[in-house]
């Protein structure tokens, strides 16, 4: 599946420009010619660099396709939302995170990997694995812990926080995700979303409320 790695090169530190442009260009190609269409070779031309540096940052296509997909996970999605301050309302911090959810999941990268996957998984389900395990799960995971602090905090009793994380986060994608998906329509406009998060929010505080 994956192909085959090059060795790294000698101990140098690792260009972090060098890396962004690795991770925008291998989006672009992933996104546009597909998982198999998009070789290492040319997401090396495409980010203006050597093979040799493109390994030295990842050891195959399987780690960068990886690597591509926490990156746009982290850049809608700062970890910082899942760790607010005590002092915070518990409404306001499900609402900031609602709402960076919702801004990753109607991104056209999100809309579009999701799109790849569907075509990808028949062909070759350790893709579907990879790509779950890169983004949703470690959002899943992300929420729990989120969810049990603030249980732990008297903000919210929830018992079972994986299963809380994904009620919130199947709430906050609603029907305008799979709209998205197949086409139908586009995201929800600015006011559309506000609506759409703050009922979000009263439905799961009134569901996990102590």
């Amino acid at each position: 599946m994956s192909e085959t790695a090059q060795p790294a090169g000698p101990g140098r530190p690792k260009d972090p420009a060098k890396r962004e442009a690795i991770l925008a260009a291998a989006k672009t190609l992933f996104l546009g010619n597909g998982y198999e269409g998009s070789s290492m070779e040319a997401i090396a031309a495409e980010a203006g660099v050597s093979k040799l540096t493109l390994y030295s940052h990842f050891k195959d296509k399987e780690a960068l396709f990886c690597a591509a997909v926490q990156a746009t996970c982290e850049q809608r999605l700062p970890s910082s939302l899942f760790h607010p301050a005590p002092e915070l309302p518990i409404e306001q911090a499900l609402g900031a995170l609602a709402t960076a959810f919702w801004s990753l999941v109607s991104s056209p990268e999100s809309i579009g990997l999701h799109r790849l996957m569907i075509t990808v998984a028949p062909q070759n389900p350790d893709m579907s694995r990879l790509f779950y395990e890169a983004g949703p799960q470690r959002v899943l995971q992300d929420t729990r812990q989120f969810l049990q602090v603030a249980t732990s905090r008297g903000q919210l009793q929830v018992t079972d926080a994986l299963k809380a994380a994904e009620h919130f986060c199947s709430l906050v994608k609603g029907l305008n995700h799979f709209h998205q998906l197949i086409g139908h329509s586009g995201p929800l406009d600015e006011a559309q979303l506000r609506e759409h998060i703050a009922d979000v929010v009263a439905l799961f505080i009134r569901a996990y409320r102590p």
